[in-house]
């Protein structure tokens, strides 16, 4: 399966990537091969970099270890291709405008015949590659966007974009494996559901959580691949795996968590 990471932060900082070692620590030696991309937002905007190769053997994924971005949001993606062929209108995270806003979304799981079981509305927002992660993305587009009609100035409130999102990952679930982390530049939206487990069963976690505070920097996050900028402030980290030996909790199955500037502002329960 993919590998999904993402980085909320109270100040921007600088999130050095390892992609290749990033993917071995949550998937074993050499599978995740298919792809790669990484949003670092600034603002209403973000910086995307994505390609269909393997981490391994891109010079980008070495420039953007040495150089990476300040940001206080990052979204990324390791690909294992399921559904669609390796290439970049393939390879996430998608990102799309909605109320002046770049919006992102990256998937991690297999949703076994959706585009014939499911009849979700495509009007604006239409998928460019062949992924079901891109099907779904548009959809929750379609299911957001009268929140933000004429929204430039202003931000839709939380619970509203909250009540939408849980109530699409819940008819997602049916499908299959519905990990996902999205962003509308102003919150990280996180949904946890199931993954193969080194056991080889699917069943849940499908993500984890870690929220640190102050100055803390742990050597394991570098061994594992990620980098962080000691500086005093609050971040929060998920990830498909623990990256580290500290004390990352597991999110149930179905919650839906939304956070900001480095902080939790609601968790919500697994809904049928």
């Amino acid at each position: 399966m993919c590998e999904l990471f993402a980085m909320s932060s109270r100040v921007p900082t600088t999130v050095g990537f390892s992609l290749e070692r990033l993917a071995r620590r949550g998937g074993g030696e050499g599978p995740h091969r298919d792809g790669w991309g990484v949003a670092f937002y600034e603002g209403r905007d973000a910086f995307i970099l994505r390609e269909p190769r393997a981490a391994s053997e891109s010079n980008l994924v070495r420039f953007i270890e040495q150089h990476p971005p300040p940001s206080s949001l990052v979204v990324s993606h390791i690909r294992l291709a399921t559904h669609g062929d390796r290439a970049l209108r393939n390879t996430q995270p998608f990102s799309r405008e909605l109320g002046g806003r770049t919006h992102v979304l990256a998937h991690n799981g297999k949703l076994g015949g959706i585009e014939r079981q499911w009849d979700l509305v495509h009007d604006r927002f239409l998928p460019i590659g062949d992924t079901d992660s891109e099907l779904i993305f548009c959809g929750l587009l379609e299911r957001l966007a009268p929140l933000w009609a004429g929204a430039l100035d202003r931000v839709p409130p939380l619970a509203a974009r909250l009540e939408v999102i849980a109530a699409f990952a819940a008819e997602l679930r049916r499908f299959g494996p519905a990990n996902f982390l999205y962003s509308d530049a102003d919150a990280l939206f996180v949904h946890a559901h199931r993954r193969q487990q080194p056991d080889g069963v699917e069943a849940p976690p499908g993500l984890h959580m870690l929220a640190r505070s102050c100055s803390e920097v742990s050597h394991g996050l570098t061994g594992a691949g990620v980098t962080l900028t000691p500086i005093q402030q609050t971040l929060v980290l998920v990830a498909s795996v623990p990256l580290t030996d500290e004390a990352w909790w597991p999110l149930e199955e179905g919650e839906v968590v939304a956070m900001a500037e480095g902080c939790v502002l609601e968790r919500r329960p697994p809904t049928l």
